[in-house]
């Protein structure tokens, strides 16, 4: 990571976000592991309890954005306008069709930060000081950001914008050698970069009851990171693949799927999670 640090300040001030406002960065380096359709529907089954949502996509690919029915010759100015502080966040920030979703959307120029991103100062810390400093972040209690796929400038800056990761990891066996990465990681952007930064759970995903590989996966996962596992688990459904197309979170498009209800469970663990003394490890 030596080639992503700056000259400026290694940790970040203490800036003036609501008190209750909770950044969570939803991170794996390993892509195809439910990364993004986690973050879609958990971000839909916290709003549908009534918790004020907002939903950063911080992924080129925007398919955050897209899931959410936004097009891309739609979406205007998003996270890339963030980024380049050509926008305040209050001007960028987009209501749903989602009672109490609010969205940044990623534009297509988002492609291009990493490399425009790498000569300025405090690169690290441009979504933090952007989102953390301003007065429309009093409005959500949670705040989801949807990192890309990989290690670079802009995963790094999600992880040091964010108060907890929750990482989606999937029921296969490769996903564990990934898993292993994005903990390192964690750990190296929480000594340098973002003292405060937590592991708020690991989420297993795409769990096929039909496959011993999962049971075996998850009995792994479980095992070595303790309770640090979710006891929710996100299964193989169909409804939750067909959902995006449709533009829509699971638990609109079909409530009744497995996969839905596996969200709203998920959505009641981490709340129940937020509210314990001293939250994650």
């Amino acid at each position: 990571m030596s080639n992503l640090t700056t000259d400026a300040p290694r940790v970040a001030p203490k800036l003036s976000a609501a008190p209750r406002t909770r950044i969570i960065a939803v991170a794996n380096q390993k892509g195809g592991v439910g990364k993004t359709t986690t973050t879609i529907n958990l971000a839909a089954a916290l709003a549908a309890t009534g918790e004020s949502v907002l939903l950063v996509d911080l992924d080129p690919q925007g398919n955050a954005s897209t899931g959410m029915g936004l097009a891309r010759t739609d979406r205007g100015n998003g996270t890339y306008a963030l980024l380049t502080h050509d926008a305040a966040a209050s001007d960028v920030i987009r209501a749903t069709y989602v009672p109490n979703l609010s969205i940044v959307p990623a534009e297509s120029d988002l492609a291009g930060a990493e490399i425009e991103l790498v000569t300025e100062t405090r690169r690290e810390f441009r979504l933090r000081d952007t989102l953390r400093s301003t007065d429309a972040m009093r409005a959500f209690t949670y705040v989801l950001i949807d990192c890309p796929p990989s290690l670079g400038l802009l995963t790094l800056n999600g992880l040091v914008t964010a108060d907890a990761v929750l990482v989606p990891l999937q029921c296969e066996f490769f996903a564990l050698e990934g898993i292993s990465q994005i903990m390192r990681t964690i750990d190296v952007v929480r000594r340098g970069l973002n003292p405060g930064l937590r592991l708020q759970g690991i989420v297993l995903t795409m769990f096929d009851r039909r496959n011993n590989l999962s049971d075996l996966v998850a009995a792994d996962a479980r095992g070595f990171f303790g309770n640090q596992v979710y006891e929710t688990v996100i299964p193989r459904n169909i409804r939750v693949s067909e959902a995006p197309s449709h533009g829509k979170p699971v638990i609109l498009y079909d409530a009744r799927s497995p996969g839905a209800q596996a969200y709203v469970r998920l959505a009641s663990e981490l709340l129940e999670r937020e509210r314990r003394p001293g939250r994650a490890a």
